[in-house]
């Protein structure tokens, strides 16, 4: 019999831990190759670690919810055969004084505490990971000591390492003096604002926030918080899409064996639109405006449990339609059967969300940070319309739709915001009922 260890696998580059949602297995169950074996959680997105052998699970090594650092063992799988399958050793790091690997051992073991949390992104855009501010939170470290800290990851990153050689200086620190009691001055007394309680009777049903639930709420929040949100509207006659898609369809699912929806049609617009408006591809870091030189397209996709994932479509306007159809189709599809990896959720840098999906005409979408800008695709809709020939004006049925532009007013502002727009509307507007796809 043989013993091999299950280490986290790594997610993408940007992405350093993860943490344990759900255990599949128990010990003691047989496991199959490629047999998902534990749920993982990163910031946003879930995930399922599969074996890579057959076997007995023996060991289970972190419980649920903990948080676990990309190559660490979670398990040991025993296995068939004489030899010891080894599986590849996580790198090895210098041993840490006495002190640190107690500070490191008290982190992993709380889950709560009592001290103020920590936000994900600071006010300058520094981010931070889950252990590190879990270690930032259990050891009473500000969000100011945190952006103090020089940080010797990728893109100036704070590490596990970092904070932890933070907090053991910061302990054997001289305590300074305490200073001589000054007579206690009169303060007015503040309120303190309080929760408004809610009455739950025998007839109300209590539901638990999902953890992508609590993500989102709080996404939402803080980015009500940090944009000054202005939106503007536009009505486009698609009435030129709707007959070339219906002419098409057919002849591009035999060809490319894809479904032609109008998402992608609409967002490699959108694509061509940002590219003549590279101010619309930014996002803010404290006093500066980063121009973003790649065009990375979010795109909005409700999950079964009514919560919604962003995963992101790299350079969009590197793509033809077939290549765009391809790309949204895949990433819809991952997204619904909860397939996504992290790093093809993360790097967006402009948002779409197709509020029309789910029948309404438009909607005033919150922007998806740190970005500055997101589009709501309304409903498509046979309406009457005013029609202009040289002949004279006439009423006409056509295929309309609104698409609402919401923008960080900070940096957008309405001229910008406006005329983003209204260059997508003329794009649209002008699409070839002859054209090849």
């Amino acid at each position: 019999m043989a013993k091999f260890e299950v280490k986290l696998p790594k997610m993408g580059e940007s992405v350093a831990e993860a943490t344990i949602t759900t255990w599949l297995k128990e010990v003691g169950d047989t496991i199959e190759m490629d047999e998902a074996i534990v749920e993982i959680a990163t910031d946003k997105v879930d995930s399922e670690v599969p074996s890579e052998v057959e076997g007995t699970l023996v060991e289970i090594l972190f419980e649920k919810d903990a948080v676990v650092e990309v190559g660490q063992t979670i398990a040991i799988i025993e296995t068939e055969g004489g030899e010891v399958v080894a599986s590849t050793p996580a790198p090895k790091t210098e041993e840490a004084p006495k002190e640190v690997a107690e500070v490191e051992k008290t982190v992993e073991a709380a889950i709560e505490t009592t001290s103020q949390p920590i936000a994900k992104t600071s006010d300058s855009g520094k981010f931070f990971s889950p252990l590190v501010r879990n270690i930032a939170q259990t050891e009473g470290v500000s969000m100011q000591e945190l952006e103090s800290i020089a940080g010797s990851g990728k893109d100036g990153r704070v590490t596990k390492n970092d904070i932890l050689e933070y907090v053991e200086n910061r302990s054997a620190a001289p305590k300074a003096a305490p200073a001589p009691k000054a007579a206690p001055a009169k303060t007015e007394k503040k309120e303190v604002a309080k929760a408004t309680p809610i009455s739950v009777n025998g007839e109300d049903e209590i539901i638990e926030m999902s953890r992508m639930g609590k993500l989102v709420s709080k996404h939402m929040v803080d980015s009500v918080q940090t944009s000054a949100h202005v939106q503007s509207f536009i009505e486009i006659d698609v009435t030129n899409i709707v007959k070339w898609r219906s002419k098409v369809k057919d002849a591009f699912f035999k060809r490319e064996g894809e479904k032609l929806t109008f998402t992608p049609i609409l967002m490699q617009a959108v694509a061509s639109t940002i590219k003549k408006f590279p101010l619309i591809n930014i996002s803010v870091q404290g006093d500066s405006i980063i121009k973003k030189k790649n065009i990375n397209l979010g795109m909005a996709a409700a999950l079964p449990d009514g919560n919604l994932i962003v995963p992101v479509i790299k350079n969009a306007d590197q793509l033809n339609l077939v290549g765009m159809t391809k790309q949204v189709n895949d990433l819809a599809n991952r997204a619904r059967a909860n397939q996504l990896k992290p790093d093809e959720i993360q790097g967006g840098t402009y948002t779409v969300t197709n509020v029309g999906s789910f029948g309404s005409v438009m909607g005033t979408p919150i922007i998806n940070q740190p970005q500055v800008a997101i589009l709501a695709l309304g409903a498509i809709r046979k309406v009457p319309a005013v029609i202009e020939t040289p002949e004279g004006d006439f009423i006409g049925i056509r295929q309309k739709m609104f698409v609402s532009h919401s923008y960080d007013h900070r940096v957008v502002n309405g001229a910008l915001g406006g005329m983003f727009i209204k260059t997508l509307k003329e794009t649209l507007e002008a699409w070839d009922v002859n054209q090849d796809f």
